[in-house]
């Protein structure tokens, strides 16, 4: 929640200066801020307005088409300077098997997030029907439209040369290709339009972190879950868990460093709760699950699927894991832009501190708390397999 939130001042910061806001810096002080009040906003959304999240998600589908898709092609039809031969231009950098290994590291960063559809599976119709079919048109959503932005992005760039070593040495983003290409006024709107899809994004994932906080506090599996598991009896929503996970997903800010070194932990720890996911599903498959039949099933080509999921699983989480400045830093290799204030910590790449602080909490709670938790009563569609989870024995239908 807190990468994605971070991501939207790189697009509404030029935006908002375009329509005169000149005061308004890229600097870190200033994303933060407005990341933050998004967070708010976003907050306020999803507490007084499950209709108004919803008319608004819909909606963000079309400035997502527009500002992902449509502007893209105009791109490429109208302001292509590298040609399709771009994909192979290096700029003169050598390539090698670790520059695919960073390379992918775009394709990480877009391809999740899917599981938001199963996650607000409970307020669709037909939900055993309707949520795979969205997991996987959003999966091609994105292949297709983020490709072709990327393709028009980088054919767009006037100079190659100049787009690498800019911005501070950074190098180019979406942000300066598109003002290098287009008027002021149409550079602000195709930014502003850009800023409209990120900030739904914002929202949607927000909904479906609350909801899924929710609903495994009426499983009761996390700390506090009876406040938490909660819906309020005039806001019709979860208002503690609302808060709580806006709370939660505002810490990283205390010492923000830019959406880059966040997107770091934030997007490999997706993959691994992904991975452990499968797992999950691996070995009930290995214990004869499923044995009944479902509207939505892969039959015979599960197993496989399945193990073949865990293995690209676990190379991107190595690819993740592995330690180098393009893609997982320590915070001495960042300048101390990030310092976690205690001196071995600096020296040792930022995911695997991440990883470690994050499995320590969950264990502590776990030994001291969590494993004399008892699962709430499950109730399984007719006709389903019984519940996995030992001792969640299932309410008899009336």
């Amino acid at each position: 929640m807190t990468a994605v939130v971070a991501t939207l001042p790189l697009a509404l910061i030029p935006a908002l200066n375009g329509l005169g806001w000149h005061s308004l810096s890229s600097s870190t002080g200033t994303e933060r801020t407005v990341a933050l009040i998004t967070l708010v906003v976003i907050t306020v959304l999803n507490i007084y307005g499950v209709r108004l999240v919803a008319i608004i998600n819909n909606t963000g589908v079309l400035f997502e088409i527009l500002g992902m898709f449509v502007f893209a092609l105009v791109l490429i039809a109208f302001h292509n300077h590298q040609g399709f031969k771009v994909v192979t231009n290096s700029g003169g950098l050598h390539v090698g098997p670790n520059t695919f290994l960073v390379a992918m590291f775009m394709s990480l960063f877009v391809i999740y997030g899917f599981d938001t559809a199963s996650t607000l599976a409970e307020e669709t119709r037909d939900p055993r029907r309707a949520a795979p079919k969205a997991v996987l048109f959003s999966i091609v959503g994105a292949f297709v439209i983020g490709g072709v932005f990327l393709l028009g992005t980088l054919m767009a760039i006037p100079n190659m040369h100049a787009a690498i070593t800019g911005n501070g040495g950074l190098g180019f983003g979406p942000a300066q290709i598109i003002e290098a290409n287009f008027s002021p006024a149409f550079a602000t709107i195709y930014l502003l339009v850009v800023s409209a899809a990120i900030f739904v994004c914002c929202l949607s994932i927000l909904a479906a972190t609350i909801r899924l906080c929710f609903g495994m506090s009426r499983d009761n599996q996390l700390p506090f879950s009876r406040p938490l598991a909660k819906v309020s009896p005039t806001l019709h929503t979860p208002l503690w868990t609302c808060i709580t996970v806006a709370v939660l997903s505002a810490i990283p800010f205390i010492q923000y460093t830019g959406a880059a070194i966040i997107a770091i932990a934030a997007t490999a720890m997706i993959y691994f709760a992904y991975f452990l996911g499968n797992s999950a599903i691996l070995l009930a498959r290995l214990r004869g699950w499923p044995k009944t039949t479902a509207p939505f099933k892969l039959g015979r080509w599960g197993l496989p699927i399945n193990i073949l999921g865990l293995l690209y699983g676990g190379a991107m989480l190595i690819n993740f894991a592995w330690p180098r400045a393009a893609s997982n830093p320590t915070p001495k290799q960042t300048a101390l832009a990030l310092d976690f204030h205690i001196g071995f910590l600096n020296g040792i790449p930022i995911l695997w501190t991440v990883f470690v602080v994050l499995a320590a909490i969950g264990a502590i709670y776990y030994l001291l708390f969590g494993r004399n938790k008892a699962f709430a009563p499950v109730t399984a569609p007719a006709g389903d397999d019984a519940p996995l989870v030992a001792g969640a024995a299932p309410k008899a239908e009336g």
